[in-house]
């Protein structure tokens, strides 16, 4: 679905790089292209070649990251005086399938889809790119900025890391992303002071004992009781160590255990996360769960067995850069273009950036205004108002002008 604003803003006068008829057209083809051939974490080739060979006959050298996908590219000349902004945009897709009915553009790639909207991401940083680079062969971006195309942003922990192996931070003062929204109005971001987002980690535990005869329980390890209590006494205990406003949460998505009704088993399997909207209590989250897991295990004779994988912490906007995209909203499309929201449990590896330098996530609103439909992000009939490109570019054009002015 298609819609395009026509709020006028204010600023926008003052500020160069509007989009032309022309470059709308293109960017909501090319973000139908992508929407059509998903491509899971790390494997995101057809993606990258797609976006290298736009960016090139643009005039733009992009550089492929060492893992064989993704992309950094500067648009204009770095220089060591003028830090520059980076825009970060996140390739990968979804291991489901696209359940959209009548629409042309849907999947072609069984169950695989763009349920994230992580190709609006990328053609909003893309558009952006093509925008400034037009701007810098006519002399009007005073500062370089660079694009940053990023891999396996849905694969713990993440393809952030990669990227700044490859120095896709050298040289760069502070970062800036977007994140759809299906519950804003397209034409409108979300924006936070502070955390945004939630720190995510993945825990599978295994329990053990010597098994036995239901009729015995009191001579062996009664190991269904024990991974029932595992399950139900860990998330409390957790709870309960920790600052409440911390919002530590471990919660179960998978147990198993035996296989016959007068059997006790001698294996036993939970897999969950552990979610934490404070980075402090996420740096001591590995550490609380591990002895809360082998207090109660011990407690029913059972041997533990505890997988705690790190996955990203909580995504921390710095005022300053909010404040930043803020301006450059309301520079083109008005003080009404901008809304408060609220800090969500999801997890997002943007997070990782932020650990090196300053940045900000903001939400771009994807709804269609008027809409009733309820959509959520990671399901299979997920789409978007495609305005929301232009506005994300209006935003990100505006953003790196802004911040060459400061």
């Amino acid at each position: 679905m298609s819609r395009e604003s026509e709020a006028d803003s204010p600023g926008e006068a003052e500020l160069p790089g509007a989009l032309s008829e022309a470059l709308r057209a293109e960017l909501v083809a090319f973000r139908r292209d992508l929407h059509m051939h998903p491509e899971l974490g790390n494997q995101e080739f057809r993606t990258t070649a797609a976006i290298k060979e736009r960016l090139e006959r643009a005039g733009l050298r992009p550089r492929v990251l060492d893992t064989g996908t993704g992309l950094i590219c500067d648009v204009g000349v770095p220089d060591p005086a003028l830090p520059m902004l980076a825009l970060r945009a996140d390739i990968d897709g979804l291991p489901i399938p696209d359940m959209k009915a009548e629409c042309a553009y849907r999947s072609t790639v069984p169950d695989r889809a763009h349920a994230c909207g992580h190709d609006v991401h990328t053609t909003v940083v893309m558009g952006a790119g093509l925008v400034l680079a037009d701007l810098h062969a006519k002399g009007q971006l005073p500062r370089a900025v660079r694009l940053i195309f990023q891999p396996a942003e849905e694969v713990l922990p993440g393809g952030a890391p990669d990227v700044i192996k490859c120095g896709g931070l050298d040289g760069v003062e502070r970062i800036v992303g977007v994140h759809c929204d299906p519950r804003v109005d397209a034409g409108r971001v979300g924006l936070r002071h502070g955390a945004i987002t939630s720190a995510c980690d993945r825990l599978e535990v295994s329990l053990d004992g010597p098994g036995g005869h239901t009729a015995r329980p009191h001579l062996t390890t009664d190991l269904v009781t024990a991974v029932a209590r595992v399950a139900t006494d860990v998330p409390a205990v957790v709870a309960r160590r920790v600052d409440a406003r911390a919002g530590l949460s471990v919660t179960w998505g998978r147990i198993e255990s035996g296989h016959a009704c007068n059997v006790i088993p001698q294996h036993a399997e939970l897999s969950g996360t552990v979610r934490c909207l404070d980075l402090a209590s996420w740096h001591a989250a590995p550490d609380l769960v591990h002895a809360a897991i082998d207090e109660i295990a011990t407690l029913h004779r059972a041997k533990s067995v505890i997988n705690y994988v790190r996955g990203v912490p909580p995504v921390v906007n710095d005022p300053d850069t909010t404040d930043l995209l803020r301006d450059a909203m309301t520079a083109r499309r008005g003080d009404r273009s901008v809304e408060g929201t609220e800090q969500s449990l999801g997890g997002e590896d943007f997070s990782w950036y932020l650990e090196h330098v300053p940045g900000a996530m903001a939400r771009l609103g994807v709804r269609a205004p008027g809409e009733r439909t309820v959509r959520d992000l990671h399901q299979g009939d997920f789409d978007v108002d495609e305005s929301a490109i232009t506005v994300g570019v209006e935003m990100f054009t505006a953003a790196a002008l802004l911040q060459a002015r400061s």
